[in-house]
C-alpha cells in the first residue's frame, strides 16, 4: 500500500472497504453482547411456571357421617347399631411438600345419634291358687340382633301357667361429641384429587347409656380411615372418606361392649 504524507510524516492509509469492516467490528461485537443479555433475561420468564399447590393454611368444613350396622370388627363387640353424626372441623397445616400435606384436623359434633335395636317383651301369667292374671311389658336394647319371638309354659310347682311374645324396635339415643385429637395427611398435594389418610381421638356423651342398659353414657372414641378429597379451586373442595370408628367407656362402667361401626363421611371445607 503506498505511504502518504500528512504534516511531514509517512503514514499508510488503508482503503476504503477494509476501514469500513474495522470500524464494524467493535459495533457487532456490542451486538453480539446485547442478544446475549437478553436472552439470559428472557430464559426465567419461559420457564416452565411452578405447580401451585391445593392446599390451605387453615380450613374449615361441614361435615355429615352414617353408619347403617355395626359390628364385630377389631374390638366392639355389640350388634346391628346405627350411628349419625353432624358437625364442623377444622384443619391447620403442618408441614407440605410435594409428596405430601400434613395437617392438624379437630371435629366438633353437636349431633351424635345412635340407634340400638329393642325387645319388647310382654308376658302373661296366670296363677291357679288363688286365681289370677298378671300381664306386664318390657323394653330393653339387647347386645346383639333382636329376633322375635313367642312361647308358652307352666310353672315346675304347678302353681300357674305363663305367655310371652317379643317384638323388635329400635331407639335412638341423643349425644354429642368432639374429636379434639386428630390429623389428616394428603399425598400429591399439587393435584385437584388427593388420596388421604385420617385418624381422631374424643369422646361422645348421650342422654342415656348405650349400647345397652348397663354401659355409660360416657363413652371415648377413636377413628381411622382412608378419602379422597377433590379440589373444586384453591380454597374449596369435597372430602369423602370411610373410617373405621369405635365407641367404648373403657370398663368405666359396668359392662363394656363397646360398638365398632365402618363410617362414610362426607365433608365440604373451604378456607385460605
Amino acid at each position: 500500500m503506498p505511504p502518504s504524507t500528512v504534516k511531514g510524516k509517512r503514514v499508510f492509509a488503508l482503503p476504503k472497504s477494509r476501514w469500513f469492516c474495522l470500524r464494524r467490528v467493535p459495533c457487532d461485537l456490542s451486538l453480539v453482547a446485547l442478544l446475549f443479555i437478553s436472552i439470559c433475561q428472557l430464559s426465567p420468564a419461559q420457564a416452565a411456571p411452578e405447580i401451585p399447590f391445593y392446599s390451605r393454611a387453615n380450613s374449615f368444613g361441614i361435615l355429615a357421617a352414617y353408619s347403617d350396622d355395626s359390628s364385630h370388627i377389631l374390638l366392639g363387640l355389640a350388634e346391628n347399631r346405627k350411628l349419625l353424626q353432624i358437625g364442623v372441623s377444622y384443619s391447620r397445616r403442618l408441614f407440605i411438600d410435594r409428596m405430601v400435606n400434613w395437617q392438624y384436623d379437630g371435629e366438633l359434633l353437636p349431633v351424635a345419634l345412635d340407634s340400638d335395636p329393642v325387645e319388647n317383651l310382654t308376658s302373661t301369667v296366670t296363677f291357679t291358687n288363688p286365681p289370677m292374671t298378671t300381664t306386664s311389658t318390657t323394653s330393653f336394647p339387647t347386645s346383639t340382633a333382636c329376633q322375635p319371638s313367642s312361647g308358652s309354659g307352666t310353672f315346675p310347682d304347678g302353681s300357674g301357667s305363663y305367655t310371652y311374645t317379643a317384638n323388635c324396635g329400635r331407639r335412638w339415643v341423643v349425644g354429642e361429641g368432639m374429636s379434639p385429637i386428630g390429623f389428616q395427611w394428603n399425598f400429591m398435594p399439587r393435584r385437584k384429587q388427593q388420596p388421604f389418610l385420617v385418624g381422631h381421638g374424643g369422646y361422645m356423651y348421650s342422654t342415656q347409656p348405650i349400647p345397652v342398659v348397663d354401659s355409660g353414657s360416657f363413652n371415648f372414641t377413636f377413628d381411622f380411615g382412608v378419602g379422597v378429597e377433590l379440589y373444586r379451586s384453591h380454597s374449596r373442595s369435597l372430602r369423602v372418606e370411610y373410617r373405621y370408628h369405635h365407641i367404648s367407656n373403657h370398663n368405666t362402667a359396668e359392662i363394656n361392649p363397646g360398638i365398632d361401626n365402618g363410617l362414610f363421611q362426607a365433608s365440604y371445607v373451604f378456607g385460605r
